[in-house]
């Protein structure tokens, strides 16, 4: 049974400009197939058919050398391979050649009247479907109104070397996280013994220990509730094991989760919360031991109050960017405008709003200028444990909220990240994600506006330089 999140209350390939400094001689356009050249792919091999049949040994390799030879590329070289069963040859060059390289090399050899076509002899790679049980039932995953993490997943995009911090309830023993959990798995940052039902303060154990009320506990007239092993939820959104054949997928199923324990019963601090981002993300922080190799690419905090940004939170956020970490938050679920509530009021972050498997703002989502995108968070199914109060049996359940939206956006900063190359900066990891959530518009405009549209992983990652 789908219930509402309780921690907010009150391929589309990089576009290349390809500059060919050579001067290329006249060829047919049709005839040469630049559409597959990726600037992240360089290409060694070439497919070459002939309209009148592949010419003599010889000729056809002075011709190639003599094409190469444009090039003005010392010791490059190329070679006739072999024949192609559909046609045409095979041809390789002794090195990779990078797109401009690539082009003018093709249009060389295009030159000749008597080529049919020129094409590269592309890479390939397996279309990922994940045998996880549960991934049919997963839309936000790869519906049409989900954040095509499936296409994004077969450009090989899939989170590793990365580490998510999620900074929330703690973590649940549960067989579709445990591969996918840093060493040490976290830090609880409870300060207060009975919040935390551990006995003692802070410590480096975030496992959660349930955060079940009685009535009236965290205030008069408050009912009691039973434990939302919450955190073990938004962990399997962001990344829980996958193609295991167990359970659900996660969006950066390759990437690691750190966790970080700073909500127990009646909710948590915002002194614990703060120093909580600045530990995950690098920062030190007295009486905690350094995070050092486990410190996050990207955290991912599905929590909320009121008010508008407070300058501890203001702070402990700014630190976290300064030190190269993507901070990604949820909007909100009360159905108001996200300023009055914070961390989503707070500058320097990605504020996520909810959406139904419509397409359409979830009815409980905050809205408002400052909701820079948004992302599936109704009905959506994830890991969980059965314990009513304390820890019971792994299981599975679906929860509602903008807390189930926020780990979809996190998971898709790791998957950018995890392309070749520097990480890019908070700044322009959030820049990428706002351009393209129009690419996933929806199906009507969304009055109260939550961001241009839904984040779409694939065109995120097409385009991360």
């Amino acid at each position: 049974m789908a219930q509402q999140s309780k921690y907010f209350r009150p391929h589309l390939l990089a576009a290349a400009t390809v500059c060919v400094i050579v001067t290329a001689p006249a060829f047919a356009a049709d005839r040469v197939n630049l559409t597959s050249l990726d600037p992240q792919q360089p290409v060694a091999g070439f497919i070459v058919a002939y309209k009148s049949g592949t010419p003599k040994g010889v000729d056809l390799q002075r011709q190639l050398s003599t094409a190469v030879g444009t090039l003005g590329q010392k010791g490059l070289t190329i070679k006739h391979v072999r024949a192609v069963s559909t046609g045409g040859e095979l041809i390789e060059v002794n090195r990779p050649l990078d797109v401009v390289e690539a082009t003018t090399l093709m249009q060389q050899i295009a030159a000749d009247p008597d080529v049919e076509y020129i094409e590269p002899n592309s890479m390939f790679y397996p279309a990922l479907t994940p045998n996880d049980p549960s991934y049919p039932s997963q839309f936000g995953l790869g519906g049409t109104w989900g954040i095509r993490a499936n296409t994004a997943w077969d450009n090989t995009y899939q989170g590793q070397g990365k580490i998510i911090a999620v900074i929330d309830t703690g973590i649940t023993s549960h067989p579709d996280l445990a591969q996918n959990l840093t060493s040490p798995t976290g830090y609880d940052f409870i300060s207060n013994a009975a919040a935390a039902r551990d006995s003692n303060g802070r410590d480096a154990n975030p496992a959660d220990q349930g955060d079940w009320t009685t009535a009236g506990q965290c205030g008069a007239g408050r009912p009691a509730t039973n434990s939302s092993w919450h955190g073990t939820h938004v962990t399997g959104i962001a990344a829980a094991v996958t193609n295991n054949a167990v359970g659900v997928a996660g969006t950066a199923f390759k990437a690691k989760v750190l966790s970080a324990r700073v909500l127990g019963a009646c909710g948590g601090t915002l002194v614990d919360i703060a120093d909580a981002i600045t530990w995950a993300s690098g920062g030190t922080v007295s009486g905690v031991p350094a995070v050092g190799v486990n410190k996050a690419t990207v955290i991912n905090m599905s929590l909320g109050g009121g008010g508008a940004c407070s300058s501890t939170f203001q702070t402990a956020i700014n630190g976290a960017v300064a030190r190269g970490v993507t901070v990604v938050v949820a909007a909100g679920n009360s159905n108001a405008n996200a300023s009055g509530f914070q961390p989503a009021s707070c500058a320097n972050v990605i504020t996520v709003g909810a959406t139904t498997s419509a397409g359409v703002r979830a009815s409980f989502s905050n809205w408002g200028p400052l909701v820079d995108v948004a992302a599936p968070g109704q009905s959506i199914l994830s890991t969980l444990n059965s314990g009513t109060t304390v820890p019971g049996a792994a299981s599975y359940a679906s929860y509602s909220g903008t807390s189930m939206a926020s780990p979809f956006v996190a998971g898709v900063v790791a998957l950018m990240q995890s392309k070749p190359g520097v990480d890019r900066t908070p700044a322009q990891a959030e820049a990428i994600i706002k351009a393209v959530a129009n690419i996933t518009p929806f199906p009507v405009v969304q009055s109260p506006a939550i961001g241009s549209g839904i984040v779409n992983a694939d065109k995120a990652t097409d385009a991360t330089p």
